[in-house]
Formats: C-alpha cells, structure tokens, sequence
C-alpha cells in the first residue's frame, strides 16, 4: 500500500522519496526498522534510484529487559535539560551508547566526535542507559566550563533560589567544583537566603574534636571578633579566626566548625566559614552568630 484512502502517501513511500531528493546516502537507525528496509529497496529499485546503505543500531535499554521508552515514563532530552543537565554532556552521553571510540577516552566535544566515528566502533549487543554514569559525566562537563561560563549558566538557578543581592561570582567559585548537575544550586546555597531551623548536634564533630558546650564558648569568643572587624572579606576574617584558635591553642577546625554551622545552619557547605561569612555580610553574619548562641545556651536554661 503506497497511497491512504485519504490520498495521502504512506509513511513507507513518503520517507523513501524524501531521503533521495535529500542525497541520504547512508542511513542509520534502530534494528527494529530492519525488516522495514526490504520494502524500501523495493521502492529504491522500482523508481531506478541508488539504495543507500543501512545500518541498524541495536536498542538502548533501560535495563536488561526493558527498551528505553519515553512512552512509559523514561526521560527524554528536554527532561534531561529540566533536571539541570548540559546539553554537551547528554550528546556526549548518548554518542557512546552503542558505539565506542579507540583507546579508554570517554569526553569528546561534538567536533571531536565527528572527527574520531567510525562505523567499526558500532557494538552489536544492546546498550543500558547509565543515568549515573550520564550525571558523572555531566560533572565532568561542568567543571570543564570556564568561570564565565559557567556563572553564565548557573545565574538563573542562583537567582531562583536565593534572589539576587549575593555575591554571584564567589558563590559560582564556591559550587562549580562541587556539582553534578545545575539543579544541584538550590540544595547547596538555599541557607544563604534563610537559616534553617537546625538542632545543636550539628555542633559535634569527633574529627574536630567539638561539642555543644565547646562550641558555645567558641561562638561567644568569635562574636567580638566579627563585631570589630572592618574588613568582612573571607582572607580577612580567616586570619582573625586563626589568630583566635591560635591564642586559644585550639586547632583551627575546632574554631571555624562551629562558625560555620551557626552561619550556615548546615553540615555540608559549599565553602568554609568565613567564605560563607562574606557571602552573608557582617549583619546577617552577626545576626546568625547571635542565634547560634542562644540555640546553644537554651539547654542550660
């Protein structure tokens, strides 16, 4: 059947006609299309054109049973962008599936791939889509960006997770090294817009040899120091606190753990303490300090 009762061609006529007026002369697709291809080269041969030569892919699978399907809820391109995924990444990704280059290089911009494929890398067994082997390698591309670049990117995941009025160049430094993807920003840096709610075992570390009872003598000892420096740059402000955990003879970490914790209200930062310091400024800096304090001395009370 070459012609639909409405007069319309069929998807079988139509893509052979429209592949030669195109010059296709190679064409590569799934192995499910292979025993489409007979009734192709019967059309190639009945029109007295060149067939072109084929090449069929095998499936990529969601796993060892399962084909990759968008129809049953597998991400597709656009859902890999959503999720915070470079674009760069995903072809790279997706180049290799199936097909492999020599040697054990696996990052390859789009030229570079051009430039290396060769049809003898094509694998006949199935391919599994590795969404962590994909986020890996996306981590890869991100701290591949250039620092422009990259904050070029990043400024719209900042913006919506904390606003603006922060420094966006030092947060970007802070966060590019510790990415994976770019929806990853809100998680890392959402406690500079508010402090979260936290307990006061955040305060005991074991390898920093801190408690709550230390670290309320820490914090009570660090907030004079915040109080009277006139420069709030985070060299500064590390200075000062190594110079406080030296009169102290206290190791730095048993200083800068509980300024980062009542700063930041978190275990794990993009950043130390007096780099999230700069980043809140002397007055919210104080402010938190003070709270911290008080979250510690509530207990005793």
């Amino acid at each position: 059947i070459l012609l639909k009762s409405d007069g319309w061609p069929t998807y079988n006529l139509a893509n052979v006609i429209d592949d030669h007026l195109m010059g296709i002369t190679h064409v590569i697709r799934g192995i499910e299309y292979l025993s489409s291809t007979p009734k192709y080269n019967l059309l190639y041969d009945a029109f007295g054109w060149e067939r072109p030569a084929y090449i069929h892919l095998p499936p990529v699978m969601k796993d060892k049973s399962r084909k990759l399907s968008k129809r049953h809820g597998d991400a597709s391109y656009e859902d890999f962008i959503a999720k915070g995924y470079l674009k760069e990444a995903i072809l790279n990704y997706i180049a290799l599936l199936g097909w492999s280059p020599a040697g054990e290089r696996e990052i390859y911009s789009l030229e570079e791939l051009a430039q290396v494929f060769d049809l003898s890398g094509i694998s006949r067994s199935a391919s599994i889509f590795d969404v962590d082997k994909l986020t890996w390698m996306n981590g890869e591309y991100i701290r591949m960006l250039s620092p422009e670049d990259f904050q070029a990117r990043a400024t719209p995941y900042i913006h919506e997770a904390i606003g603006d009025g922060f420094d966006e160049a030092l947060i970007c430094r802070l966060i590019q090294p510790r990415l994976e993807t770019l929806n990853q920003i809100g998680e890392k840096i959402g406690f500079l817009r508010e402090l979260p709610d936290y307990d006061i075992s955040l305060y005991t570390n074991k390898k920093m040899k801190t408690d709550p009872g230390s670290s309320l003598d820490i914090l009570r000892q660090v907030l004079p120091v915040f109080e009277a420096a006139e420069d709030f740059s985070s060299p500064a402000l590390y200075e000062k606190l190594v110079a406080l955990a030296e009169s102290l003879e206290m190791k730095n970490g048993k200083v800068l753990w509980p300024v980062r914790i009542a700063l930041a209200g978190v275990s794990v930062t993009p950043g130390g303490a007096t780099e999230i310091a700069e980043l809140l400024g002397k007055e919210e800096s104080l402010r938190r300090l003070q709270i911290g304090i008080e979250k510690l001395e509530a207990p005793a009370n």
